[in-house]
């Protein structure tokens, strides 16, 4: 995916703001003083009187954009994920999701690309932390425009909605004229030997690994699972009837993320060898992007051979 362009989804967040603050009104954005970092800037630079940077105070940010909402305002809440999930759980829980008010947490800077600010900022466990969560709904867009069409849908469903977005730049995948649905999952590419389900910065590469494995006769159908809750759990049983075997890919921890709803699904619907791959039960560490995502081994090749190992079991496997 070397040739196509790469934008970072945060910008795509701060596009979809502005865009959205021309044509609503009850917008407001909040921020806990990294709005240059989450883009929040755009909106705060086009409509400062609906900007409130509650400064380095998450837990008060998240108490402010409840109570926004309890007064008929749609809330965006941005920050960096490490501290829009783990700091402020108490607040999503008691004060947002359990009244079911209307405010989007839009975290930036998620996973282990966050690169050189190490363990203290890299959260692999946002996904574990907020599914168990009543009410929430979650999405990891895969590019810029998925973003925009995600964030400009979300205003429309009523509810706590948690969007997970990264740091670094990722390759573009679709273009404005994508037909995003909500809760539903997005076929970009065929295939009937493997399913390889991803989400966020993992889409690009799983495509990439598809090309490799066609190159060796191998048909992997490829899916965008940007939405984590509620999962599409329709395409994820006609995944593993049409091809027996699947496999999963995120940048997050193989406890409690994608992998996880997936198996869900897998083991209660339609039982077939499921591969998960994501970041072990370890923290992350101080590096560049590319670096990180090689030592953690979420790379194209790991890709690769995690579906080998799935054919392999499928291969054997008595059900499905």
């Amino acid at each position: 995916m070397a040739d196509r362009e790469m934008k970072a989804c945060r910008s795509g967040y701060g596009q979809a703001l502005v865009e959205l603050g021309e044509i609503r009104r009850d917008i407001v954005v909040l921020d806990a003083d990294l709005s240059g970092s989450t883009k929040t800037s755009m909106f705060n630079a086009k409509f400062p009187e609906r900007f409130f940077n509650c400064g380095i105070a998450e837990a008060n940010m998240m108490g402010v954009a409840a109570g926004l909402a309890t007064c008929g305002k749609t809330v965006f809440a941005s920050t960096f994920a490490v501290f829009a999930t783990g700091r402020v759980f108490d607040q999503i829980r008691q004060s947002i999701a359990y009244p079911n008010l209307d405010v989007k947490i839009v975290a930036t800077h998620a996973g282990i690309t966050v690169g050189g600010d190490g363990a203290s900022h890299q959260i692999n466990e946002d996904l574990s932390i907020t599914r168990v969560i009543p009410n929430m709904t979650i999405m990891a867009p895969a590019d810029y425009y998925e973003t925009i069409k995600a964030v400009k849908a979300c205003v429309e469903y009523k509810g706590p909605v948690y969007i997970r977005m990264g740091r670094s730049p990722v390759p573009v995948i679709y273009d404005e004229n994508y037909d995003f649905k909500f809760g539903k999952s997005s076929l970009l590419r065929e295939g009937g030997d493997v399913a390889i389900i991803a989400m966020g910065g993992m889409v690009s590469r799983s495509l990439e690994a598809a090309d490799i494995l066609c190159r060796e006769g191998i048909e992997a159908r490829v899916i965008n699972m940007s939405t984590i809750k509620p999962l599409d759990t329709e395409a994820v049983i006609q995944a593993a009837k049409d091809c027996g075997c699947i496999v999963t890919v995120e940048e997050h921890s193989i406890f409690g993320g994608l992998g996880t709803a997936i198996s869900e699904v897998v083991a209660t619907q339609f039982p077939c060898p499921l591969q998960i791959l994501g970041i072990p039960d370890s923290f992350g560490e101080s590096g560049e992007s590319d670096e990180l995502l090689e030592a953690y081994g979420l790379t194209v090749e790991a890709i690769v051979k995690h579906t080998h190992k799935a054919l392999e079991r499928k291969g054997t496997c008595k059900f499905g």
